[in-house]
C-alpha cells in the first residue's frame, strides 16, 4: 500500500510533504495523535491516505461488505458533503472495496434507511449524529470493527460543550475498542499539547505532528482616504464601499467576511446597489439562510462562477473553494486565530498564496490591523481552553448510554473519568448525576417524566419508557440557540430563518431585509413568517444574538505594543501612519497606553464627572471591571454611576463630584484574588438574572426542558417559561442542585470571563497609573461617550449631537478644517445605523447603562 500511495500522488504531479509521511508512519504503527497545519496544507490527505494504508488491507470475501472502519467527525453539517467528496476521490484507486457515506441532520430519509441496514466503510458525521448512533440499542455491534476516529477542525470543538460531547463519545468507543486510533486535525491553535491531551484522554500517549509547509500569507488593510481623529463605532460605516468595490473589480473570486449576519445583509445589499450589473455574480451566505440557498452559493464558488460572496463564520471552516483568490474582512477579526482561519479560505491548496485585506469600520481598527499582522509574524495564536465538568452534558450522556444498551454505574464512572473533562469528577457529584437522571433530583421525584434512566433487575440502568426515549433522541446535542422562525414566501419556497424575537416585533406590512431581498411580512402562523417581495419601503435588518466577538487578549496586547511604539514616535506600518493624526491628538491631549502604564482620564462636563480607563482587555472584561469599580466606589459613599464599555476601555460617569485622583488608586488596590473577588463581581452585577439566563441553556442540554418534541416545535417564550419555573423550584426546594452551581460557574467563566478579569486587575495594579485631567474628550474617550448617547437619545438627536461635538473637537485639535455640523448629520446617521450592527457598536449596548448607588 505504501507504494500505491506514492504512485497515487505521483500520477497527480504531487509530492508528499514530510508531515504527511509522518502521519502515514504513525498510523501504520497504530499510534494516535494530533496534526496541526495551516489551512489548505493537505491535512485531509495526510490522515485519510494514512488510514487507507493502515486499515484498507485485503478486500472481504465475495458478497461481503467492509464494515464501518473509520469514523470522521466534522463540526458542521455543511462540511460533511465537501469532506465526503475528498474522501471518495482516492477510493477507486486505493481501496475500491470501501464505501463512504455521511450521516447528519441533512441526510435524506432514504439514505438513513440504507445506512440502517449497512453502514459504509467510512462514515462522515457530526458530534450530534454520533451521539444518536450511540443511543441505539445495538450501538456496540455497530462499532465492533471500528479502527480509527478522525476529529476534523478539533480547534472548533475543543473549547465548548460539543467538544466535551466528543470526549464522552470517544471514551465509549474506546471502552468497546481498546486499540482504537484517534487523530485530530487542527489549524490556528496556540495550546497544541493540551489540545492533544484533551482529545486522547489523560495519560494517553500520542504523536503531535506539526505541518510546516511554506505558504505565503499577505495581510494588508484598505486604508480610508482620511482617518477620522475622533472615531466611534461604525463611523466609517459604508464609506469604504467604493474602495471595496474597486478591490472586487480586480479579483476573479473573493470572500467578503463580516462578523455578524446583520452586517452581511447590509454589505450584500450595498454592493448590489453600487453595482447592479453584478446581480447573479455576487451572493450572500450565512447560517440563517435556507440550506438550498447555501448549497447553491457553495457550488457557485467551487465552479468559479461567482465574483464575490458576502459571508459570516458559516464559511470559516474547511470547505474547499480553490477559485477564491483573496479574502476581505469587514471590521477587525478580533483575534489572530480567526484572521488566519479566514485568510486560509483563499489560496486553499499547498503552495498557493493566501491574502486577506482588512476593511476598518472605525479608525482604531487600523491599530488592530497593524497589531494582528505583527502577531502573525511573531507566530502568536490564541489558545482555546477546554470546559471542565459540565454536568448538563454528562447527564445527557447518561441517558444516551442508557438507551444504547444500558450501563452499570461503577463501570461507566471509570469510563467517564477517562476523559479530560471529567478526570477530576468526584464520587459525590457522580452520584448526584445518577440521582438526577433516575428521579430528577430532590425536587422532581414525583414526576415520572424525569425518571429517565433506572436500574433493571440485573442492575443495568436503562430508559424505562419509549416516549422518553423518543423525546431524548429528538433533543440530543449541546447547540442551544434562540428559537427561530422560518421565513417563507406565500405559496413559495423557504428563504431561511430569523430569530423569533425579531419576528415578534414585526407587524403585517412591515418590511425587512433578509437573504439580500426586501421582504414584506404578510402574517405569522405556526412559527412561520409568511412574506412577499416588497419595494420602496424603509426596511429593518434582522439582528441575531450570538454574533458578539470580544477582542482577544493576545490581539489586545499586540495593539498596546503598537501604541507604545507610536508613543515613541515610530509609525512603522501603513495602518499606523494612517492612524497617526488620531494618535497624535491622543498623545497631545492625554497619553497613549503602553505595556508598562495604565492610562486613565478624568473630565468634568455638564453631564458630571467622568472617568475613562483603558485596560485593553476586551468588552466583556471591561463590563465586569467597570461594574466592580463602580460597586466599590458606592461602598465608600452614596454614588450613582452610568457605565459604557468597548474593547479598549470603559467610562464611569457620576452626576455628583468624584475625586478620581484620590479614589481610583484605592479602588484598584483592593483585594483582587480568590473568593473575595468573586463575591464582589457577583454583587456588582445583576448576577441572579444573568445566571438564570445561563440556566436556560443548561436546562435544555440536561434534558429538563425540551427544545422540540417529535412533530412539535416550541417557541422561545415557552422554553423560557419552562426553564424559569425550574430555576425557581430548584432555588426554593433544591438549593444544592448542581445545575444551579454550574449556571453560576459558567456565568463567571464565560460571560464575565472572571479569569481574564482577575488577570486584568493584576496587570492594572502592576502598571504605573497615568492619570490625565482633560479639558475635552480625547479620541479614545469620544467613542465611549457616543455609546451612552445611543442609549439615551434617538438616532436623529444622537446624530445632531455627535456632529456638533465632532466639529468642536476638530477645531480644538487644529490642523485640517472641520466641516459644518449640519453637513455631517446625514453621514453620522448612516454610521449610527451601521454601528448598531457592529461588534464595537454593541459593546456598550448589553448592558447599555448600569447604575450603582446606595
Amino acid at each position: 500500500m505504501k507504494t500505491a500511495l506514492r504512485t497515487w500522488f505521483t500520477t497527480r504531479g504531487w509530492k508528499p510533504f514530510a508531515f504527511q509521511r509522518a502521519v502515514w508512519q504513525a498510523l501504520a504503527k497504530g499510534q494516535s495523535g494530533l496534526l496541526h497545519a495551516t489551512t489548505g496544507a493537505g491535512k485531509t490527505y495526510a490522515v485519510w491516505l494514512g488510514a487507507l494504508g493502515a486499515f484498507a488491507g485485503k478486500p472481504p470475501a465475495r458478497g461481503a461488505a467492509m464494515p464501518l472502519t473509520v469514523l470522521w467527525i466534522t463540526p458542521m453539517r455543511a462540511l460533511a458533503a465537501d469532506t465526503l467528496r475528498a474522501l471518495r476521490e482516492p477510493l477507486a484507486d486505493l481501496a475500491p472495496h470501501w464505501t463512504a457515506g455521511a450521516r447528519s441532520g441533512d441526510t435524506t430519509s432514504a439514505e438513513r434507511s440504507a445506512q440502517d441496514r449497512r453502514l459504509p466503510s467510512v462514515l462522515v458525521t457530526t458530534p450530534e449524529s454520533l451521539s444518536l448512533l450511540l443511543a441505539r440499542a445495538g450501538a456496540r455491534e455497530l462499532f465492533m470493527h471500528l479502527q480509527l476516529v478522525v476529529v476534523d477542525e478539533w480547534h472548533e470543538l475543543l473549547g465548548n460543550k460539543r467538544g466535551v460531547q466528543v470526549q464522552l463519545a470517544l471514551a465509549r468507543l474506546r471502552q468497546w475498542r481498546p486499540a482504537l486510533c484517534t487523530w485530530g486535525m487542527s489549524a490556528t491553535l496556540g495550546n497544541l499539547e493540551q489540545a492533544m491531551a484533551v482529545l486522547l484522554g489523560p495519560g494517553s500517549a500520542g504523536q503531535l505532528v506539526r505541518g510546516a509547509v511554506p505558504k505565503k500569507l499577505a495581510i494588508d488593510t484598505l486604508l480610508p482616504p482620511r482617518a477620522e481623529r475622533f472615531p466611534w463605532a461604525g463611523h466609517l460605516g459604508l464609506a469604504m464601499l467604493p474602495q471595496v468595490v474597486a478591490e472586487l473589480e480586480t479579483s476573479s473570486t473573493a470572500l467578503v467576511f463580516t462578523n455578524t449576519r446583520s452586517q452581511s445583509e447590509i454589505w450584500y445589499q450595498a454592493l448590489l446597489e453600487a453595482r447592479p450589473d453584478w446581480a447573479g455574480s455576487i451572493a450572500l451566505h450565512h447560517g440563517s439562510l435556507d440550506r438550498a440557498v447555501r448549497e447553491w452559493v457553495e457550488a457557485g464558488l467551487k465552479a468559479g462562477q461567482l465574483r464575490a460572496v458576502v459571508c459570516t463564520s458559516s464559511l470559516d471552516l474547511g470547505v474547499d473553494f480553490l477559485p477564491v483568490e483573496r479574502v476581505l474582512q469587514i471590521g477587525s477579526p478580533k483575534g489572530v486565530a480567526r484572521l488566519l482561519q479566514r485568510a486560509g479560505r483563499s489560496g486553499h491548496a499547498p503552495g498557493r498564496p493566501s491574502r486577506i485585506t482588512l476593511v476598518p469600520t472605525h479608525s482604531l481598527e487600523l491599530v488592530e490591523g497593524a497589531a494582528a499582522r505583527a502577531a502573525v509574524q511573531a507566530g502568536l495564536v490564541e489558545a482555546r481552553d477546554p470546559p471542565s465538568q459540565p454536568l448538563d452534558v454528562l447527564v445527557q450522556h447518561l441517558v444516551t448510554v442508557a438507551l444504547g444498551g444500558g450501563f452499570v454505574p461503577d463501570a461507566l464512572y471509570a469510563e467517564v473519568r477517562s476523559t479530560h473533562a471529567y478526570a477530576q469528577l468526584d464520587a459525590e457529584r457522580w452520584q448526584w448525576c445518577l440521582n438526577f437522571v433516575r428521579q430528577g433530583g430532590a425536587a422532581l421525584t414525583a414526576y415520572p417524566d424525569y425518571h429517565r434512566a433506572v436500574p433493571d433487575e440485573q442492575g443495568v440502568w436503562r430508559v424505562p419508557d419509549a416516549r422518553l426515549a423518543r423525546r431524548h433522541r429528538a433533543n440530543i446535542g449541546t447547540i442551544v440557540a434562540d428559537a427561530s422562525m422560518v421565513v417563507q414566501y406565500v405559496g413559495g419556497a423557504r428563504i431561511g430563518s430569523v430569530e423569533e424575537g425579531f419576528a415578534a416585533r414585526l407587524r403585517p406590512g412591515d418590511a425587512f431585509m433578509f437573504g439580500g431581498r426586501l421582504l414584506e411580512l404578510v402574517r405569522i402562523h405556526d412559527m412561520t413568517a409568511w412574506v412577499r417581495r416588497a419595494s420602496g419601503k424603509k426596511a429593518a435588518v434582522p439582528r441575531w444574538n450570538g454574533g458578539r466577538m470580544p477582542l482577544s487578549s493576545l490581539l489586545a496586547d499586540a495593539a498596546v505594543v503598537a501604541l507604545a511604539s507610536a508613543n515613541e514616535g515610530h509609525y512603522d506600518s501603513p495602518e499606523m501612519r494612517s492612524a497617526q493624526p488620531l494618535l497624535d491628538v491622543q498623545r497631545r491631549w492625554s497619553a497613549l497606553p503602553t505595556p508598562e502604564t495604565l492610562l486613565a482620564e478624568t473630565l468634568k462636563s455638564r453631564e458630571g464627572w467622568h472617568l475613562f480607563l483603558y485596560p485593553f482587555a476586551g468588552r466583556q472584561v471591561h463590563l465586569g471591571l467597570a461594574s466592580l469599580l463602580a460597586w466599590r466606589a458606592a461602598q465608600q459613599a452614596p454614588r450613582t454611576f452610568s457605565i459604557a464599555v468597548n474593547d479598549y476601555g470603559f467610562e464611569l460617569l457620576s452626576a455628583t463630584e468624584v475625586d478620581w485622583a484620590t479614589l481610583l488608586p484605592q479602588l484598584l488596590h483592593q483585594d483582587h484574588d480568590g473568593p473575595a473577588l468573586l463575591a464582589e463581581v457577583l454583587a456588582s452585577l445583576n448576577a441572579g438574572e444573568m445566571a438564570q439566563r445561563r440556566f436556560r441553556e443548561i436546562a435544555r442540554v440536561s434534558g429538563l426542558v425540551f427544545q422540540s418534541h417529535p412533530g412539535e416545535r416550541r417557541s422561545s417564550r415557552q422554553l423560557q417559561a419552562s426553564s424559569s419555573l425550574f430555576w425557581e423550584v430548584f432555588r426554593k426546594y433544591d438549593p444544592a442542585n448542581q445545575l444551579l452551581v454550574q449556571a453560576e460557574q459558567e456565568l463567571l467563566a464565560q460571560e464575565l470571563e472572571v479569569g481574564r478579569l482577575q488577570s486584568a486587575l493584576q496587570r492594572m495594579n502592576d502598571r504605573q497609573l497615568v492619570l490625565c485631567a482633560l479639558a475635552r474628550p480625547t479620541p479614545f474617550a469620544f467613542p465611549l461617550m457616543v455609546e451612552r448617547f445611543r442609549e439615551q437619545l434617538s438616532n436623529e438627536r444622537v446624530a445632531d449631537r455627535i456632529a456638533r461635538m465632532l466639529a468642536q473637537l476638530e477645531r480644538a485639535a487644529g490642523g485640517e478644517a472641520a466641516s459644518e455640523p449640519e453637513d455631517d448629520v446625514a453621514q453620522v446617521q448612516a454610521g449610527l445605523q451601521f454601528g448598531q450592527q457592529t461588534d464595537l457598536g454593541k459593546a456598550a449596548r448589553k448592558p447599555p447603562r448600569r447604575r450603582h448607588g446606595l
